[in-house]
């Protein structure tokens, strides 16, 4: 029976907004090719998962996870040649963290801004912390209209601005002085949501020194570890010291520390990945864009998004029948007036990218 049918069942408990909301949907996606979460699609080799395997056995399950695992935050700051001085704070991936930084500065009445449309969490989470969420409209050419994000600042007066570089669901990178200009103006907090760095290949982290009120977010999800739900922040240790005020106490387990130190060690394999991945999503823009019904738009992360010639309507058909051919892909066709017609496709490993392409090629 529904929960809400059963007789004496009263939900005006839980706040309006949230009633009035759905769930974050994930599909199943049981025997079809996964081609729809921007996930990395190897497996580890049969050694390294042994070896992880063998690590992780030694792991004490009995104990809680540190309170400040110090040595795994220094050796990852090692890794990622964090600049002097600034300061690490983990997640349970980065969706933990965009909360974090939002209910720190959510005083009644504050703003979160974000060009849009972007990643959904911004705006979830803005109204999940009671904050109001302005998306400032792309340019038709999905750029960053500069004029009009410096005049929404203007107006309201965010207390975060939040910008994907590059941007999901797009897949570009914004001009680079025009985020320049809006950590110039903005009176508030700037986050520079990395979580494409392993295909983008440009950062933001050598600013932190520079830009007080700079942070920048990445992810271990898009180097090939989504599994493990890990992400972290980089800032100045004024403000991840505030932010780590709101955390909850051991936020992160012991499997994702283990995961994580081991495969630190191994960042090469990683890296690998991520450069046939690059290669391949050239190879499959090149594909797409040789299809007549098509319109492939570039990309500097791990997918493509691509308009299907005939408006949403046909969007609708083509997801479907790629969907009843055993390939799960994005629809967003509905998410926002700009995305109209369009579908969102992850870079898989080259088969799976042929069977992508030979079966989008029989569905248009």
């Amino acid at each position: 029976m529904n929960e809400r049918a059963r007789p004496g069942l009263d939900l005006s408990v839980i706040r309006d907004d949230v009633r009035a909301i759905s769930a974050y949907a994930v599909p199943d996606s049981t025997g079809l090719t996964k081609l729809d979460a921007m996930e990395n699609p190897f497996a580890l080799p049969p050694e390294v998962a042994r070896e992880l395997g063998e690590r992780l056995a030694k792991v004490l399950l009995n104990r809680y996870p540190p309170a400040d695992p110090r040595a795994f935050k220094e050796k990852l700051a090692r890794a990622i040649d964090l600049p002097a001085g600034m300061a690490l704070l983990l997640g349970n991936g980065s969706d933990e963290l965009i909360h974090l930084v939002i209910q720190a500065c959510a005083r009644p009445g504050a703003t979160v801004l974000s060009p849009w449309p972007s990643f959904e969490m911004y705006d979830l989470s803005s109204r999940f912390d009671g904050c109001r969420f302005v998306g400032v409209p792309l340019a038709e050419d999905f750029s960053a209209p500069r004029e009009a994000l410096l005049a929404a600042i203007g107006r309201d007066l965010p207390a975060v601005v939040f910008i994907s570089w590059p941007n999901n669901p797009t897949g570009n990178l914004f001009d680079r002085a025009t985020v320049e200009a809006v950590l110039d103006a903005a009176p508030g907090l700037v986050v520079l949501d990395e979580a494409y760095l392993p295909f983008a290949q440009d950062t933001w982290l050598p600013q932190l020194g520079r830009r007080p009120n700079l942070l920048v977010l990445r992810t271990f999800s898009k180097m090939g570890l989504a599994g493990i739900r890990l992400g972290y922040l980089c800032g100045d240790p004024a403000w991840i010291g505030e932010f780590n005020k709101l955390r909850p106490p051991y936020n992160v387990n012991v499997l994702t520390l283990a995961a994580a130190d081991f495969m630190l060690e191994r960042r090469a394999l990683l890296e690998e990945q991520a450069a046939l991945l690059r290669a391949e999503r050239e190879r499959l823009l090149g594909r797409l864009r040789s299809l007549g019904a098509v319109t492939a738009f570039d990309s500097a992360a791990n997918f493509i998004l691509f308009r299907v010639a005939g408006g949403s309507q046909a969007a609708d058909r083509v997801f479907a029948l790629l969907k009843s051919r055993g390939i799960l892909i994005k629809n967003r066709a509905h998410v926002h007036p700009l995305l109209a017609g369009c579908l969102r496709v992850t870079v898989g490993a080259p088969a799976e990218n042929d069977a992508f392409l030979a079966a989008l090629t029989a569905s248009l």
